[in-house]
């Protein structure tokens, strides 16, 4: 049996962490090494970095704060943003992140998450889509890109079997609904996904308290739960969520401390 995964999630923008609600009216929330150094030293089992305006900006991902949380963490990590070559992959693995997001660039050349996995592996792809239900089919969710600006028109559903048959080795999917807002993840859509691939599925979006976390585990599926506004305004920690998900017998890893 493999571990649920409690990961943290880090939105950069300008060199900052900074959260919103439905990826709008973003504040800052603090320095993202840091951050991820005190992350990792609380017990997440992973962290995500992504550079939230990278695509939107047409630049590549931040480098140096790849090099820097490196060097600062013990648990993997996964960059994401901007990213559009397997140049652009190399160079982030080479920074030291274990493993690389891929969101616009996905839906715009399919080719690269076919040629990330067979460079790379399948263990360093990581597939990110954002998926926002649509109005006149609740039951049915969009893909967007350029970080939630633009709506591809491609169906969540197909879009996450699409990515996994091309050689994606995670989704991390997060519910734009959802985003920021504390009310919970979008389990409809979570389990939707994790129900029809064979690649775990990190659920995102909406965590705002123990229960939301384990809900994604138990009626969600998924294989890890990205958590962000819940951590950055300290409403809890790494050792509480897992100390309530442990009682109530989910396989998570304890925390060292």
């Amino acid at each position: 049996m493999v571990a649920l995964r409690l990961i943290p999630c880090l939105d950069v923008a300008n060199g900052r962490v900074v959260k919103g609600v439905n990826f709008v009216g973003l504040r800052d929330a603090g320095d993202p090494v840091e951050l991820a150094f005190r992350y990792s030293q609380e017990g997440a089992d992973e962290l995500v970095l992504l550079d939230i305006a990278a695509s939107h900006e047409a630049r590549a991902t931040m480098v140096d704060i790849v090099r820097r949380t490196a060097e600062s963490v013990t648990i993997p990590f996964t960059v994401g943003g901007g990213i559009s070559s397997t140049e652009g992959i190399n160079e982030l693995l080479r920074a030291g992140a274990d493993k690389i997001s891929l969101n616009t660039s996905a839906v715009k050349d399919p080719e690269l998450i076919i040629k990330g996995s067979r460079q790379f592996g399948t263990q360093c792809i990581v597939v990110a889509i954002d998926a926002k239900r649509r109005v006149e089919d609740k039951f049915g969710w969009d893909v967007f890109i350029n970080g939630g600006r633009v709506n591809t028109g491609l169906d969540a559903l197909f879009w996450a079997k699409k990515v996994a048959e091309l050689g994606a080795g995670e989704i991390l999917l997060t519910s734009m609904d959802g985003d920021g807002t504390q009310n919970g993840y979008d389990l409809e859509l979570t389990k939707a996904i994790a129900d029809e691939v064979s690649i775990p599925v990190i659920a995102s979006g909406g965590a705002g308290c123990v229960e939301h976390v384990f809900d994604a585990f138990k009626y969600g599926n998924a294989s890890a739960a990205l958590l962000a506004s819940l951590l950055h305004d300290n409403d809890l920690s790494i050792g509480e969520i897992k100390s309530y998900l442990i009682e109530r017998k989910l396989f998570i890893r304890p925390t060292k401390y």
